[in-house]
């Protein structure tokens, strides 16, 4: 059995962090149907509660994602590592982004939209992390 360290906490935190941010986008986006039946302004209700606890999730694995490249000679890395890193930070920047303006915007049609790219980014975003790791 290995000891509890540093590494164990910063991968548990990101791989909790990843979990709220992308797991929740899921579960809300499959509760708006019924949030609906509830009320006119449940589906807003709910997200901007989703909201307090996504937003800061969403900081913490950005910040254990750096964490966790400190932790690794990224110079060392193949190429195609370094692609595929640099389609992650793509996909997470454009996660982060289309999340933030779905929050913002009064259009529904603009709703819509960025919350399928903010979902299929964020998800993206974790299956290119997994393949960082193998």
């Amino acid at each position: 059995m290995n000891d509890f360290d540093l590494d164990t906490l910063r991968i548990s935190l990101h791989i909790l962090s990843v979990s709220v941010w992308v797991g929740g986008q899921i579960v809300l986006a499959a509760l708006v149907p019924v949030l609906r039946q509830v009320g006119n302004d449940a589906p807003r209700l709910a997200a901007n509660r989703f909201g307090r606890v996504a937003w800061p999730f969403f900081a913490l694995a950005v910040l254990t994602g750096i964490w966790n490249l400190l932790e690794i000679d990224v110079g060392d890395r193949s190429t195609a590592y370094h692609v595929t890193l640099a389609v992650k930070l793509l996909a997470v920047a454009a996660a982060g982004t289309a999340a933030a303006v779905h929050s913002l915007t009064p259009s529904p049609a603009l709703r819509g939209i960025t919350g399928a790219v903010g979902l299929v980014g964020s998800l993206a975003a974790l299956v290119f992390g997994v393949m960082l790791v193998f």
